[in-house]
């Protein structure tokens, strides 16, 4: 006879582990409590629709082989202001080793350049989905119609390799 103590035989048929598999009362009764726990939390505080849609939609940003290509020029910053100009454009220009994005952001959308030129997919993101999808030609000369508003990066996708810029406010 076996000093083993099958749980079902007390509590019915938990667990998954099979016909072998063995709880002792205080692994029983923690992971009961812990499932009563999750059950009324998800009654009393249920995570809100958009926070769930939210998570899952940036975690689908994660991009473990992507660089992330450094601003090393906007014309908020750096430029020196042309007088007359009312609505100048801003200039912007990102860096991941070799690969260098040039970017012109107007009222009329975007207009951009990638280094060394190429063709390229390119993803605007704002937020957690991709606000367009543009194509970089032959020379690496890419445009977008509508202006991104609000927070914004670039996603390039070139041959095998993924950059993507930092964010920054339009």
């Amino acid at each position: 006879m076996s000093d083993r103590h099958d749980a079902r035989d007390d509590y019915g048929d938990f667990g998954d582990g099979g016909p072998e598999e063995v709880f002792t009362d205080g692994e029983l009764e923690s992971g009961l409590l812990e499932e009563e726990l999750r059950q009324a939390a998800a009654i009393l505080d249920p995570v809100p629709a958009e926070l769930r849609r939210i998570t899952v939609d940036a975690y689908a940003l994660h991009d473990l082989e992507a660089r992330v290509a450094e601003l090393t020029f906007d014309s908020l910053v750096d430029a020196i202001p042309v007088r007359g100009e009312t609505d100048p454009p801003r200039m912007l220009t990102f860096r991941a080793d070799e690969v260098i994005v040039d970017v012109e952001v107007t009222s009329d959308g975007l207009f951009g350049q990638v280094l060394p030129p190429g063709p390229a997919g390119i993803e605007v993101l704002s937020g957690p989905r991709a606000h367009a999808r543009l194509t970089a030609d032959d020379m690496g000369r890419f445009t977008g119609d509508a202006p991104p508003s609000g927070p914004f990066a670039l996603r390039l996708r070139t041959g095998g390799e993924v950059v993507v810029t930092e964010w920054l406010r339009a």
